[in-house]
């Protein structure tokens, strides 16, 4: 059975990087991987800040979808690190999570985002899955004590 995640009323909802799971990560704590991750879009300090500081994690995607703010010029090369990092350290912060994460057991996990052909599974399914790939090896990791 392939578990599909997306909705924050859904089940499997806090595989989703808008759950209410911070992080923290370079010394500093992060309301959600959502605000970490588009806050790590940009080198200027002051906006990365106002990305954490922003009350919900649409906020903080909204955000870090504008252009105003000049990309970094690597952020495609680090983009899928940076992601696996943050949700590697929600589900070793986090004891529910990471147990409903191993109880997945070798299922395959989807996001369920219409939208997203990078992330998500896209709306036909088509999509590359990123962070659902990015889940299971988090999963495998976890099951070895990483």
């Amino acid at each position: 059975m392939t578990i599909y995640f997306y909705g924050q009323t859904d089940p499997y909802s806090e595989f989703s990087n808008f759950a209410p799971f911070g992080v923290e990560m370079d010394g500093v704590w992060w309301p959600t991987v959502e605000h970490y991750f588009q806050a790590q879009k940009f080198h200027n300090a002051a906006y990365r800040e106002k990305i954490r500081k922003t009350n919900r994690p649409k906020d903080a995607k909204a955000l870090g979808m504008t252009r105003k703010v000049p990309l970094r010029e690597d952020w495609e090369r680090v983009k899928e690190d940076t992601m696996e990092a943050a949700v590697s350290k929600k589900f070793a912060t986090h004891d529910g999570p990471r147990r409903l994460l191993l109880a997945t057991g070798d299922e395959e996990i989807v996001e369920n985002a219409p939208m997203d052909y990078f992330w998500g599974c896209g709306a036909d399914g088509s999509g590359e899955n990123r962070l659902g790939k990015i889940l299971m090896r988090v999963r495998s990791d976890l099951r070895r004590g990483h």
